[in-house]
């Protein structure tokens, strides 16, 4: 049941609203004046407050002002008799969710609840995503190479400066990437993946780069390309190593000159993202084998950070096994599985050849296969696509 607070001067109002909002079937409490209505919203998580305006004490854009400093998923909808357009602005400009004169038609006042209530339900809901999102890129580990891991991208986050990740298949590069983002100034803008190995290349430039209608013959349509959508945000390039030398060419004029060009167009587009970009290859290898641009890797690589093998990291195990059993089951709907200490020294035996990737794919396995306590026979039973 939706809750709802009415702070009021006027007795017979509060009364009114309090008894037609209770038939409506919510919750509903009232206070007589700012101060009063500011202590009850601080007790109790409302979902939705009618200010009025006019009261003594404390009048109710000052009230609301109060509110916005901690407003939780609350939607304030002020109320008054002297209200004017200028003070309907100043209200929705301190974050009112909307303004309504008194005498209140009860009709549009019981849609603007709704629709308040509406509003209320998305940002609860966004927040929990957002929480579950942070969850599922978290890295997890406490091993000296991870924490340096973790340090490189606290430090670099917040600049501007190129990244390059390292490491090899699996390893969680793509958390790196997704880290640095969130930890910068441009993690209110989008965050654009695109993975250079799965795109063929012909079709690259138009991936990256968009393309006009006609441009080439399925070409029907304009089309924006992964750097305007990631614009004011990041643009991550996975496997970069595998990009044509012809896109090179004209990602390296991107970071040059901050500006792209679709295909079949000839006019710049001023763009603003932050590059930072993935690779399993050596680049420097593939430089010799004039498979990469070097003036390219020079570019990309202001900063290089190299995410460790699994195998280089067995102590993170422990940790990893609990985090992964804490996702997949919440994700099927049971109890958290727990693994016991031999279980643990089993897993840490394993080749990890497909890393942390393959390392999840064995917890699921053995979360789906076993018992509430999974033990190092499980393991042993389970661990490898082809059971013993």
């Amino acid at each position: 049941m939706a809750s709802i607070l009415v702070i009021d001067d006027e007795k017979s109002i509060r009364n009114t609203l309090k008894d037609v909002l209770e038939y409506e079937k919510y919750a509903v409490d009232v206070a007589e004046d700012g101060f009063r209505g500011l202590e009850m919203f601080r007790e109790h998580p409302y979902d939705v407050v009618l200010l009025d305006i006019k009261m003594p004490k404390m009048d109710g854009l000052e009230v609301l002002e109060k509110i916005m400093e901690d407003p939780g998923d609350a939607q304030v909808i002020m109320i008054s008799g002297h209200g004017n357009i200028d003070t309907a602005v100043e209200a929705i400009k301190k974050g009112a969710f909307d303004f309504i004169e008194k005498p209140p038609d009860m009709n549009r006042l019981l849609i603007t609840i709704r629709n308040a209530l509406d509003k209320s339900s998305l940002i609860t809901e966004t927040r929990v995503l957002k929480k579950k999102i942070s969850k599922q890129y978290e890295i997890v580990g406490e091993s000296p190479a991870i924490k340096k891991v973790k340090e490189l991208i606290d430090r670099v986050a917040p600049t501007e400066a190129r990244v390059l990740i390292t490491g090899a298949n699996g390893t969680g590069k793509e958390l790196v990437a997704h880290q640095l983002h969130e930890k910068s100034n441009r993690s209110a803008g989008p965050f654009v993946e695109v993975n250079c190995a799965a795109i063929p290349s012909e079709l690259i430039e138009s991936e990256l780069f968009g393309h006009e209608k006609g441009s080439f013959t399925s070409a029907y349509k304009q089309r924006k390309g992964k750097f305007e959508q990631a614009q004011g945000g990041t643009i991550f390039l996975d496997e970069i190593g595998d990009m044509s030398l012809s896109a090179q060419a004209k990602v390296l004029r991107a970071l040059q000159e901050n500006k792209i060009t679709r295909v079949g167009s000839d006019k710049d587009i001023p763009v603003d993202v932050r590059i930072v970009a993935a690779t399993n290859k050596d680049l420097r290898e593939e430089i010799q084998k004039n498979n990469f641009r070097e003036d390219l890797y020079h570019r990309l690589s202001v900063i290089i950070i190299h995410v460790p093998a699994l195998n280089e990291r067995l102590e993170d195990i422990p940790l990893l096994a609990k985090h992964f059993s804490e996702l997949i089951c919440s994700e099927y709907g049971m109890p958290v599985k727990v693994f016991a200490s031999d279980a643990i020294e089993e897993l840490k035996k394993i080749n990890w050849t497909g890393n942390v990737r393959e390392f999840r794919n064995v917890i699921e396995r053995l979360i789906i296969l076993c018992g509430n306590t999974i033990t190092g026979k499980d393991v042993k039973a389970y661990a490898h696509p082809i059971f013993k």
